[in-house]
């Protein structure tokens, strides 16, 4: 198993960058789209003087499949806060994801002013784990053996035929390899298994259209506390809005994305 860190990598070749897409980041066969995006940002990071993406707005065209890949990073806007820059994702020259991103710098620190208060949830001992592989099924969530997720059991009810109704989904992250979460690895947080339309008794993969993120500060060490609701499901198609808070009880990113429910 390899650490997020170097899961996430990238090398220079020439005027782009080779990242090595790791099967371990993924939902069934197709890679997770906050993995995706963390890797466009390495890339950025490598690319720029700013240190920590700020914000990312990303459309995954065509899913990717596990190895060889060439991120190309364009610069838009060289600044003395920011930069601002295009980045793709190819694979045997089809473009896999796209995305804009910001770059800039964040710190550890409390909000001068907020009102977002974190969202009640059991303690994380109190939540279930959710297994990569649940019993009775074939259906495989690599990502979960590298990403440890307590769910919330008022979110459970999908697993015995009694799905819940309000179109929320809430839990406790941590990395596997027990990594502090960075502004990179917390892109993955902000795209959060169970979907809610699983929540909602809805079988079948709910694919990441496009998915817009702010990064507010560097997480605190520990536990991330994560929340996602739905506002509408229709045609096929639902939003989802998350939100990450930290061990500190500070708001750390936010999301909100387009997705596809295939049954």
């Amino acid at each position: 198993m390899q650490t997020f860190a170097e899961a996430t990598a990238v090398l220079p070749r020439g005027d782009a960058f080779e990242a090595d897409l790791d099967p371990q980041w993924a939902v069934g066969d197709k890679l997770h789209g906050g993995y995706l995006m963390a890797v466009l940002g390495r890339a950025v990071a490598a690319a720029s003087d700013h240190p920590h993406l700020n914000a990312i707005s990303a459309v995954f065209l065509r899913p990717p499949v596990p190895g060889k890949a060439t991120v190309s990073v364009e610069l838009l806007r060289n600044g003395r806060r920011f930069d601002q820059f295009r980045a793709r994702l190819a694979q045997d020259g089809d473009v896999c994801a796209e995305a804009l991103i910001t770059q800039g710098g964040l710190e550890e620190v409390d909000p001068w002013w907020t009102n977002a208060t974190p969202p009640p949830l059991p303690d994380e001992a109190d939540c279930f784990l959710l297994p990569s592989t649940p019993p009775g099924s074939d259906f495989s969530v690599p990502l979960l053996d590298v990403v440890e997720h307590r769910l919330d059991p008022a979110a459970m009810g999908f697993a015995v035929g009694k799905p819940a109704t309000d179109g929320r989904v809430g839990g406790w992250l941590r990395l596997v390899d027990g990594s502090d979460w960075d502004p990179l690895s917390v892109l993955v947080a902000l795209d959060m298994v169970p979907p809610v339309s699983l929540v909602l008794g809805v079988p079948g993969w709910a694919p990441t259209i496009t998915l817009t993120a702010y990064l507010r500060r560097v997480p605190a060490p520990g536990p991330l506390r994560v929340t996602m609701h739905a506002t509408d499901i229709t045609a096929g198609r639902m939003d989802e809005t998350a939100q990450v808070w930290d061990a500190k009880g500070n708001l750390v990113a936010q999301a909100t994305q387009l997705a596809a429910i295939r049954t």
